[in-house]
């Protein structure tokens, strides 16, 4: 798969630039490869070109991925990347290495509980509604320090970090300034003593932004994989 694998690069280049022009290492920026309604033969090319980490938005889609490439599991990082529901926790706590979308402490006790005891402790997000929409999930930035040092005291899971999905913005201005707050955010609860690490901030059309305000995983789909078809 040429295409794919010119988009890889082409994105790994973007980082690169940004990570540069914000003077940082481009090794602290960890791409996410979004491969959500796309097959797992995508996966798996992809895999081949040099990429391990892959976001999936959908539980019973990301089963079946996970399953059909069982043979390579030890060799990718699955990040559950969009809305949690609590009846869909037990099947994402046991075959997740991330999860990145934990909006409330409900799911993060539901993961906490389902996650089974011979795998390590599960990484995850708490996700901040960092623009205030009413669509969006998240924690609000005013609850968000309470509801991360409740995460961090659970077993079975680790507080990684906070994950965002601004409102989209047009110049690189904009769009800079969610991702600042976001920043500013994961270092007062850095500041309150929880040890985080990752920002999960960034998507294709504002990769950049976030790079050069932190990011330490961005996800990106269509950039990599093409334009989705949802009609399924």
């Amino acid at each position: 798969m040429p295409d794919l694998i010119h988009n890889l690069e082409a994105v790994q280049e973007r980082i690169a630039k940004a990570a540069q022009a914000a003077g940082r290492d481009a090794s602290s920026v960890h791409l996410l490869a979004v491969s959500k309604t796309f097959p797992a033969e995508d996966v798996r090319a992809a895999h081949a070109a040099g990429q391990r980490a892959f976001g999936e938005n959908y539980v019973q889609e990301a089963i079946a991925k996970i399953e059909a490439l069982a043979d390579l599991r030890a060799a990718l990082d699955w990040h559950f990347i969009g809305p949690l529901q609590s009846n869909k926790t037990r099947p994402v706590a046991e075959r997740f290495d991330w999860v990145h979308s934990v909006d409330r402490l409900k799911i993060a006790q539901r993961l906490s509980e389902q996650r089974p005891e011979n795998l390590p402790p599960l990484n995850v997000c708490l996700q901040v509604n960092i623009s205030g929409e009413a669509s969006k999930s998240g924690a609000s930035i005013a609850e968000a320090a309470q509801v991360a040092h409740a995460i961090a005291a659970l077993p079975k899971l680790k507080l990684r970090g906070l994950m965002a999905i601004p409102e989209p913005a047009g110049g690189l201005d904009e769009q800079r300034v969610p991702h600042r707050q976001l920043r500013e955010l994961f270092e007062r609860l850095r500041g309150d003593g929880l040890e985080l690490d990752t920002l999960s901030m960034g998507m294709s059309a504002d990769l950049e932004a976030a790079v050069l305000e932190g990011a330490t995983i961005v996800r990106i789909g269509t950039a990599i994989f093409g334009a989705r078809d949802y009609s399924h």
